[in-house]
């Protein structure tokens, strides 16, 4: 695939100053800051029709720093400055493929991870022809095709050998540093309390949840890289030290489930190492299979109704953990309460559900009284913290289903992938992409973090390029 459009330099640098006269007027009669920006988007451009490959290594090193902001009063939204170039390249995708159709590779339309996503997209769109409220469903089911062209179809043709993977852990985990100082900065001035986390973090991630899930993905990926790092002393001190500031900080989000995630996902590679791993999620779903049975059978969950009075957020990490095993901690009381919300819910529509942004608008009106927190007002509108739960309530059993298929599909792909490999390098990447995918399915049990556009687009990336690598693998084993 050609990355690289040949141009004469006299329109282009015409075009420039046309451009940085533009937004300079703009800014000068409108006011508004944001003009001054149209001549960065303009070299941007540039670069995207020169070199889309150079172009999509900014778009992804942009991702750490993109913020969300809401426009029209809320009605939209969007990020900046990732979701601009996001749509550039879904139109360049459009492009494309109307110049050469067969340009996606054949192993990697029947790759089983392909066909598995290509059946999610499929349902989504039976679910949005069906939604209860269909315009945000429309929205919703437009911006997912943008995000799944271009951190699942263009990495296909962006990874070629180990210099492309290479660059996306430099282009990734860089700017994912700087974040991380900026806010241990922030959080610094607040000695590193409990509560002021979200303050230190700012419009950088969502909110602790977020950041720590991305901190959890990337951790693993951190590691591989020191396994990696060579010989030279220079290089094993950085990468030690760099895995060690890493663990620190993951601590400091106090989010739960990002250090759970990293827990599993280190099970994951011990498993795959030792050919176990196909094993790993049939069990977990039946152990929250037998859990369910038994909180549902005669209402015994009725028994652990919280006392409203006592359930509220801690001050400290300690008590946090407390509460939550004493069934007083909010934030864990809350997902119980829109859990129980989401399950009643699905009787309702469990074929194709209510449809995207389904749950926030229905789900008040099926929940449970007694597990009400001081929270439940939920102005934030977010949603079942629970991906699974989601898919069930948006669009319905076949989705989670299909979603429950994808992690351990994943993992077995992984697995045959990391054995046929007998580069060690190939080896450890996969079992990078396996822990990372690992961490992001705890993560995502207790948040909906997939729709969003930092983990979203790290979980469809990471996908890809272990598709990338399981057909790199069957070629070299034929070699």
């Amino acid at each position: 695939m050609e990355q690289r459009v040949p141009y004469t330099w006299k329109p282009v640098l015409a075009g420039g100053l046309l451009t940085l006269l533009a937004g300079m007027g703009l800014f000068i009669f409108g006011g508004r800051v944001e003009w001054l920006l149209l001549p960065f988007a303009y070299l941007y451009l540039l670069v995207l029709a020169y070199d889309w490959k150079a172009a999509y290594w900014i778009l992804l090193c942009s991702l750490p720093f993109s913020m969300h902001i809401e426009l029209d009063g809320g009605v939209l939204s969007t990020s900046i400055p990732d979701e601009p170039m996001i749509w550039l390249f879904f139109l360049l995708f459009l492009l494309l493929l109307a110049y050469r159709p067969n340009s996606i590779p054949g192993w990697f339309l029947r790759h089983p991870i392909t066909i598995l996503i290509s059946l999610q997209f499929l349902w989504l769109l039976v679910s949005v022809l069906c939604s209860q409220l269909f315009f945000p469903a429309a929205k919703f089911f437009i911006a997912k095709s943008w995000y799944l062209v271009c951190f699942y179809v263009f990495p296909v043709w962006i990874f070629k050998d180990k210099r492309d993977i290479k660059t996306v852990f430099w282009v990734l985990l860089l700017p994912v540093f700087v974040t991380i100082a900026v806010i241990t900065w922030r959080h610094s001035t607040h000695d590193y309390s409990f509560l002021s986390v979200n303050h230190a973090i700012g419009k950088l991630y969502y909110n602790h949840v977020e950041y720590g899930a991305i901190l959890s993905m990337l951790f693993p990926v951190l590691v591989v890289a020191f396994l990696l790092s060579g010989k030279k002393v220079l290089w094993r001190i950085v990468g030690f030290l760099a895995v060690a500031a890493f663990s620190v900080v993951l601590f400091l989000t106090y989010a739960r489930a990002a250090v759970l995630g990293v827990a599993f996902a280190a099970v994951v590679a011990a498993c795959i190492r030792f050919r176990l791993v196909n094993w790993v999620m049939p069990a977990m779903y039946l152990c929250i299979a037998a859990i369910v049975i038994f909180f549902a059978h005669d209402n015994m969950y009725m028994e652990f109704t919280p006392d409203y009075e006592h359930t509220y957020m801690r001050h400290n990490l300690s008590d946090h953990i407390r509460a939550t095993f004493q069934g007083q901690d909010m934030s864990s009381m809350e997902r119980v309460y829109r859990w129980v919300a989401a399950v009643r819910m699905s009787t309702e529509h469990p074929l194709t559900g209510f449809g995207p942004h389904g749950f926030i608008e229905h789900y008040k009106t099926y929940t449970v009284p007694a597990f009400r927190t001081y929270v439940s007002d939920n102005p934030e509108r977010s949603t079942t913290h629970n991906y699974f739960l989601l898919m069930l309530t948006e669009q319905g059993w076949p989705a989670m289903l299909l979603y429950a298929i994808l992690t351990p599909l994943a993992f077995a792909q992984a697995q045959s992938t990391y054995h046929r490999f007998k580069d060690r390098f190939y080896k450890l990447c996969t079992l990078a992409l396996a822990m990372l995918l690992a961490a992001c399915f705890i993560n995502n049990f207790f948040s909906e973090l997939i729709e969003t556009h930092k983990v979203g687009a790290l979980l469809y990336l990471s996908l890809s390029l272990l598709a990338v690598l399981s057909n790199k693998s069957r070629q070299t084993d034929i070699a």
